[in-house]
């Protein structure tokens, strides 16, 4: 632990982020900056630990303790001090775990009851099939699993080896050879090709992958790896008259695409022919080709089959060479990224490699940690190939406080010039021994050849860099833990701020091989050597105890941004920042400022995921001659895009990191320091065309202190589809031994919680073991939640919606972020209008309406206006258009629909049909609709274990009011967000009683006078237990003897409602034939439900229908209404009066949009005479004309299921056409 700084004294400071001074003086408590980044630290690494608590040593002040417990709270950790004030008082650290459920008491109870319509429906449906009539339903749930279908899902011919003879092998390669010698361009290109640093190492990896299965290739940024090391591949099988299939994956699908594009270029092909590729959109290419392109997760599902054919007790040979086509090369790209795909693909290909010794795998990277991945195969070979960028001078931030006081011009040099090299003055017979000498004492333990070198004498060796490791003799010493070596080479003069090509020093070789002593002496003379004048260091001291290191300072990026922009005349400047908030206060300030409003001189200009496309384009483009442009960028600029005329960055050195907390199961996106590779990366930002500079807003210290990586994304984010993907790769294994064996495991914590949602939905036992719906969920390229979503959606004849929600979770929401700060409300009003044509309070279905209403707009060739008006991404609806197909597509291939689905979306404009689809999507998050409390602004969710979380501003929700105060509506969200300003939710959507209880995974019966808060169960019997029913003997019996008994249902233990006997008993049988229908669409694929099943699914489609809204919209309005909303913004025109047919919530434009689907939807002949209704179309009217058919009837019938209503008794034989709709819908498909 770093001792507390000596100054006793302290006064008020400002702490400067955002450019603004805070709204009161608050006293900076002044704490080295040693002793913060020894904190943060330390915590994370407890975080990122099995263990339950740590204590931190005595020596530390209050103001560290208060430190302490300040990120505690940010991490989501406990913190309590204890021990006398006095002295020797102790911070204790500790993971909590979220509190246990509690059955709620009938003071939280939400009223169900069906409406006369869903009465009438119920009677009708509960007449022909009345509750005790199993039959069918009996034997489906007994031999499902015999007869499931043994249908193995084919693998795509595309990534299969093309079938040519050796004649038509040596016939393409000459044809190839010929066109590079007579086509002028292409001539051009392959001497480009030759050019490249990696040209000279074709021979070399060609012959180590020959001989090793699995080699690395450590490549620099510019190097050529990524477009070379397949033909290289490719024209040395040809050479040798073999055929081949060269796996290539990348871990974006714009890189798959691209890459291939130049591949096929630089061939003089086109693409699709010899190389082409497999994203989730689209394919180009077939078995013919003999390089294919793909992301991780492509391949990961045909290693996660290959696997379970092996796995498979009578698998056969055959089989496992159906499963796993015979791929000859796989080339894993850019694994320094670490997403949970590739770690995940990693481990398997490791376990495989034996069982297929003709494959061979080359893993690629820029910045990698070699040795480490190396061991992880068993000590495999690694190729390093040296880059090709300009020099790039780096300023930290002890140089960017003098600089921005000094008045000289002189910083700017090296944009013009680059450093003197060293080694040029060294003669190459020298350079190649020293050379040798280098790598040899680096990769073994012989290190006599570079002690003679450096006893020899001279000081021209003395910052001598390899070639293409860029490591340095000092280097080797520290990594080496030699003292007595370095100490002399100290001695000499050697420069120990020099940089290897992974961007590591000295001093963190010494720490990366833990040598203690070599790490101590090295820090000493980091400091006594430091670049920095005493002049830098009291800036420094005094700037950090002003402001929070923590924090942006827009101040002082205005003041860089002036002085670059005083000193040089041209060249653009890439700023990166955290987020949103941070580039729109940046923003802000710049056109603020005198120098530069001026848009005549500077274009300033955002990059961020949500920015609308045609935003995003401009940054590409060169401004005019005498403007300079300045690109306000979040990391998405760090590696996805190559700005050629940018000349400065400045890096903020945070970064928006969304990670999962396992112990709170939240996700949390907060800003947080980034790794050294990103350091790197965005340095090389200003060298890839052209000298530059690169500005780090952070210290030396800091810089040091950073990680060398980012967290792998396997340990940061949920994994249940991993969890379900290693079930399906083998049944047998358990599931946290399988990922202990990945190479950075997640933490215990993590995979149980995981486990626990698998079996929740019902892919895993309790005994997790694979179910039939858990194979089948694992089928579908999309989160478990996600695909149980989609399989009830089949059911319930409502794909459309699904799919758009699928592909929205998957990707992202298409909404953009408005550019403007007067465009904010009415982004906001724009949203709203969009939730209100499906029934209004979801954020699910603002998105749902979006799509549907772009999808409509872009027929009509309105699709700029409606993007504009609505602050919709027209790039992210046609991804997700793209998406939707190919979902489709995977439906089909696993026989979930036909190939012409239509008929199965003949309810995706029934808003009660989709509230329950959106429940089955997201359940079990479910929450309660607090209203802010007398000093407090925002709505609160209060969930499963009593947590009150704040809805976030942006939620469509986040500005209702409440009618009535104490009433608390339900509703379903996605996930729990913790960022800078705590714990909150950003996307919810209000839901009825009805869906919820046909889709809670049990719901339990208890009188409704049971007010007890403990734990006793006695009167509460859950569904699923032992009790025949879900009742509990005698008691179970009294409750449910007469129907219009009000009892108390409680699903999942939590959510308490109140119905009559009869509804409840009615909703218990429909949750039983609607599981016994779901469960045979998956184990009969393809399949007519049999009668009873098909019946049950129409029946509850009308009954939700009519109820599945029930009980939202009273107690809720807008803050304002959407009249004033769309007066306010110009969104569209108001509706014309006196159309019933629409909601008043609608106006024309968007109105005609989705009556445009409407008019051109086909309704499959489905006899809905009751219930269906388009979204637009007023609710209450169809029940008023419903109930003027029920008083017109003039029959008399008894009701299905014990007593109804007087009121509707006459009605069961006048209904003689809803009795005929369901016995035509007997066989029929659901």
């Amino acid at each position: 632990m770093m001792p507390a700084p000596s100054s006793s004294s302290t006064k008020k400071r400002r702490k400067r982020g955002g450019g603004q001074q805070q709204q009161h003086q608050q006293q900076n408590p002044v704490i080295a900056e040693s002793t913060r980044i020894h904190i943060r630290r330390t915590l994370e690494q407890f975080r990122a630990s099995n263990d339950e608590a740590y204590t931190f040593e005595a020596n530390l002040t209050n103001f560290e303790r208060a430190e302490v417990h300040k990120l505690c709270r940010k991490m989501g950790m406990k913190s309590a001090s204890s021990g006398p004030k006095s002295g020797n008082r102790r911070v204790s650290v500790y993971k909590f775990k979220g509190k246990p459920k509690n059955v709620k008491t009938n003071n939280d109870l939400t009223s169900f009851t069906f409406s006369e319509e869903g009465k009438v429906v119920l009677r009708d449906f509960f007449s022909l099939y009345p509750p005790g009539d199993q039959g069918d339903g009996e034997k489906i749930m007994s031999t499902s699993k015999k007869n499931t279908d043994n249908i193995r899902t084919k693998t795509d011919d595309i990534l299969c080896k093309p079938s040519m003879k050796k004649a038509e092998i040596a016939e393409k390669f000459n044809s190839v050879v010929a066109r590079r010698e007579s086509d002028l361009k292409l001539k051009q290109i392959t001497e480009d090709r030759y050019k490249l640093p990696i040209a000279s190492f074709k021979d070399v990896i060609t012959s180590t992958i020959e001989s090793h299965q699995i080699v690395l290739i450590s490549g620099e940024t510019g190097c050529g790896k990524t477009t070379q090391v397949p033909q290289y591949l490719l024209d040395y099988m040809w050479g040798k008259g073999s055929a081949c299939k060269i796996v290539c994956t990348q871990p974006r699908r714009i890189s798959a695409i691209s890459v291939a594009e130049r591949i096929s270029h630089e061939r003089g092909e086109s693409i699709g022919e010899s190389v082409g590729y497999k994203i989730r959109l689209e394919n180009k290419g077939g078995r013919h080709s003999s390089i294919v392109f793909c992301t991780n997760g492509v391949l990961l599902r045909v290693l996660v089959r290959a696997g379970n054919g092996r796995s498979g007790r009578e698998a056969s040979a055959k089989m496992v060479k159906d499963t796993f086509p015979d791929i000859t090369h796989i080339i894993v790209d850019e694994i320094h990224e670490r997403d949970r795909f590739s770690d995940f693909m990693l481990t398997i290909i490791r376990d495989m490699l034996p069982l297929y010794p003709h494959l061979r795998v080359v893993l690629m990277s820029a910045t990698l940690d070699a040795e480490r991945f190396s061991q992880y195969f068993g000590g495999c070979p690694i190729i390093r190939v040296p880059g090709f960028t300009y020099n790039v001078k780096r300023l930290y931030l002890e140089d960017v406080l003098l600089l921005v006081k000094s008045k000289k011009d002189c910083h700017l040099d090296c944009t013009s010039k680059t450093n003197v090299d060293e080694n040029s003055q060294l003669t190459e017979e020298f350079k190649l021994a020293l050379e040798e000498a280098i790598h040899i004492a680096w990769s073994t333990d012989e290190i006599d050849s570079l002690l003679d070198i450096v006893s020899s004498g001279g000081e021209n060796f003395l910052n001598f860099q390899h070639s293409v490791t860029g490591v340095t003799p000092l280097m080797v010493f520290a990594r080496k833990g030699r003292v007595g070596d370095m100490c002399m080479l100290l001695s000499l003069g050697a420069n120990c701020h020099l940089q290897d090509k992974e961007g590591k020093t000295a001093l963190a070789w010494a720490q990366h091989e833990n040598q203690n002593e070599t790490s101590e002496i090295l820090r000493k003379h980091v400091n006594a050597t430091s670049l920095g004048s005493k002049e830098e260091e009291v800036l420094l001291d005094r700037y950090l105890q002003d402001v929070n290191p923590e924090l942006i300072d827009v101040i002082l990026i205005e003041q860089l941004l002036r002085k670059i922009c005083t000193e040089s005349q041209e060249g653009a400047v890439l700023v990166f920042l955290p987020g949103w908030d941070d580039i729109n206060k940046a923003r802000d300030r710049l056109t603020s400022s005198a120098l530069f409003k001026d848009s005549s001189k500077f274009l300033i200009l955002a990059l961020h995921s949500m920015v609308p496309s045609i935003e995003q384009k401009k940054v590409f483009k060169r401004p005019p001659h005498g403007c300079r442009k300045i690109i306000l960028s979040t990391n998405i600029a760090e590696t996805a895009v190559t700005i050629d005329d940018v000349v400065f960055v400045i890096d903020s050195g945070r970064m928006k990191e969304k990670s999962y907390d396992p112990y709170n199961k939240v996700s949390t996106l907060q800003s947080s320091w980034i790794s050294q590779a990103s350091a790197k990366q965005r340095e090389g930002r200003a060298g890839r065309c052209q000298p530059g500079i690169c500005y780090h807003l952070y210290s030396k210290l800091r810089a040091a202190s950073l990680p060398e990586f980012q967290v792998p994304e396997i340990k940061r984010t949920p994994i249940e589809e991993l969890c379900l993907q290693v079930k399906i790769l083998d049944p047998g294994c358990k599931i946290e031994d399988f990922l202990k064996k990945t190479l950075d495991p997640p933490v215990s914590e993590a995979i149980h919680n995981a486990i626990t949602v698998l079996q929740d939905i019902g892919a895993l036992s309790p005994n997790e073991e694979l179910t039939e719906l858990g194979e089948k969920l694992g089928s579908i390229p999309v989160h478990p939640l996600t695909s149980k979503m989609l399989l009830f959606a089949i059911s319930m004849d409502c794909i459309d919606p699904a799919l758009t929600l699928a592909c929205a979770n998957d990707y992202r929401d298409p909404f953009t972020l408005p550019m403007l700060p007067n465009d904010k409300r009415k982004a906001a009003n724009a949203k709203c209008e969009l939730a209100s044509l499906y029934g209004g309070h979801g954020d699910q279905l603002a998105t749902i309406a979006a799509f549907e209403c772009w999808k409509n707009a872009k027929q009509r060739g309105q699709e700029s206006r409606f993007c504009a008006q609505y602050f919709v991404s027209g790039g992210v609806m046609n991804m997700l258009f793209g998406m939707r197909k190919q979902l489709q597509n995977e439906l089909y291939r696993n026989g979930f629909i036909p190939e012409n689905s239509s008929r199965f979306s003949a309810n995706a404009q029934d808003i009660g049909v989709i509230h329950a689809v959106l429940v089955a999507g997201l359940y079990p998050m479910v929450g309660k609709l607090h209203p802010p409390k007398k000093n407090a602004k925002r709505i609160v969710i209060e969930n499963a274990n009593n947590d009150k979380v704040r809805l976030h501003p942006q939620s469509v929700n986040s500005k209702l009011t409440f009618k009535k105060k104490d009433y608390c509506p339900l509703v379903i969200y996605d996930e729990i967000t913790r960022g800078d300003g705590g714990l909150h939710i950003k996307n919810c959507s209000i839901v009825g009683p009805l869906p919820l209880l046909l889709l809670a995974t049990e719901i339990a019966v208890a009188p409704l006078d049971d007010v007890s808060d403990d734990e006793d169960d006695d009167d509460v019997s859950f569904e699923g237990s032992d009790d025949e029913e879900g009742y509990d003997g005698e008691k179970g019996d009294r409750l449910m003897s007469d129907p219009e008994n009000v009892v108390k249902v409680v699903a999942d233990r939590w959510l308490s409602f109140e119905s009559t006997a009869l509804d409840v008993a009615q909703i218990y049988c429909l949750r039983e034939r609607l599981s016994a229908a779901i469960m045979f669409k998956i184990t009969h694929p393809g399949k007519d439900l049999p009668e009873l099943l098909a019946a049950s699914i129409h029946a509850i489609a009308n009954v939700l229908s009519y109820d599945g809204l029930a009980g939202i919209n009273a107690p809720l309005v807008s803050v304002d209404s959407l009249t004033s909303m769309v007066r306010e913004t110009d969104i569209g025109q108001p509706p014309a009066g006196g159309n019933k047919g629409k909601s008043k919530n609608s106006n024309n434009f968007l109105g005609s949009l989705l009556y445009n689907n409407d008019s051109q939807r086909q309704w499959s002949g489905r006899p809905r005479h009751h219930g269906h209704h388009h979204p637009s179309s007023s609710y209450s009217t169809q029940r008023n004309q419903h109930q003027h058919q029920i008083q017109n009837s003039n029959s008399n019938s008894q009701g299905g299921m014990g007593n109804v209503h007087d009121g509707n008794r006459n009605e069961l034989n006048g209904s003689s056409s809803r009795v005929d709709s369901l016995k035509r819908h007997r066989g029929s498909r659901a």
